[in-house]
């Protein structure tokens, strides 16, 4: 396919008024942000999204809203999850309508399928939509993942173009890029916002980044230092941001995320419910990260 992911992409958070509705305003002044800071691609609806939290009224809302203000100055992928894949290819659907470059479909969740029966989800939402695909395995999340040897036959299929990587494992990582190499339609993107530089070095060719909400610049610099040759530099907003990623251990993720973009001013609402915001004392341990990293 003619799409080929690259660089760092930002699962963009879902930001909410007090009622729990879309707050255009601030999305808006994030995906603002997030062009003046070289960001290459946005993906609503993913973990740092909430995907979960809203229904399908509101998600291609969002989606509209997203392929309206960005206006090709990113690539936009969409969050198409769901338990079975019917249930995914109806998101995926809403994705084509509202013209997205990509969809990120992640492994289902509660159900702890097979090897082969993964195998088969993945080929039946990929033979439903014209749209590139990118497979996202989220083991801490889900308790399911997707095997090498099993991303090996799904980059075979032609409109499955790439995974991103959560696992935080980076033996699995360059099994993915390992197993994949001779496939120049395929490619790895890293999802542990700790481990950019190291999948870089081994042949990734971008992030999701779910700390690029609060640092997209830092993000960014290591994607671009990196690519420059300038290896201490990238290595320098390597450590940078993953003093951010350990800090949104706190509390329910993405509630972190959220509240660390609350204090740069971008208004993004609290986390969906349950998901409670942090307490006084984590507070202040974020601040304190965001001030040693030259946000705040």
């Amino acid at each position: 396919m003619s799409f080929k992911p690259s660089g760092i992409v930002i699962p963009v958070v879902t930001p909410v008024d007090e009622n729990g509705n879309f707050n255009e305003a601030s999305y808006t002044k994030l995906l603002n942000y997030f062009m003046d800071n070289g960001i290459k691609g946005v993906f609503p609806f993913g973990t740092s999204g909430e995907f979960y939290a809203f229904d399908n009224g509101f998600y291609r809302h969002v989606l509209e809203f997203t392929v309206a203000h960005v206006k090709g100055k990113m690539d936009i992928y969409a969050g198409a999850n769901n338990i079975t894949p019917q249930g995914a290819i109806e998101l995926a659907k809403i994705a084509e309508d509202c013209k997205v470059d990509a969809l990120s479909v992640l492994t289902p969740l509660f159900v702890s399928q097979t090897q082969k029966e993964l195998e088969i989800y993945y080929k039946k939402v990929a033979d439903a939509t014209s749209l590139p695909i990118v497979i996202y395995n989220n083991k801490p999340k889900t308790n399911v993942t997707v095997e090498p040897a099993t991303i090996k036959e799904l980059a075979k299929v032609p409109n499955i173009i790439a995974i991103k990587d959560s696992t935080g494992d980076m033996t699995n990582a360059e099994e993915y890029i390992r197993l994949t190499r001779d496939n120049p339609d395929f490619d790895v993107l890293m999802g542990r916002d700790t481990l950019i530089y190291a999948g870089l070095w081994y042949g990734a060719a971008g992030a999701i980044t779910s700390c690029g909400n609060i640092a997209p610049r830092i993000a960014v610099d290591i994607y671009e230092n990196f690519k420059a040759g300038k290896y201490a530099e990238a290595l320098e907003a390597q450590f940078k941001l993953a003093a951010l990623r350990i800090a949104s251990n706190m509390g329910t993720f993405p509630v972190v995320i959220k509240e660390g973009l609350n204090m740069l001013g971008f208004n993004v609402g609290k986390c969906m419910e349950p998901i409670q915001p942090l307490n006084d004392d984590q507070r202040a341990k974020l601040k304190a990260v965001l001030q040693e990293i030259g946000l705040l």
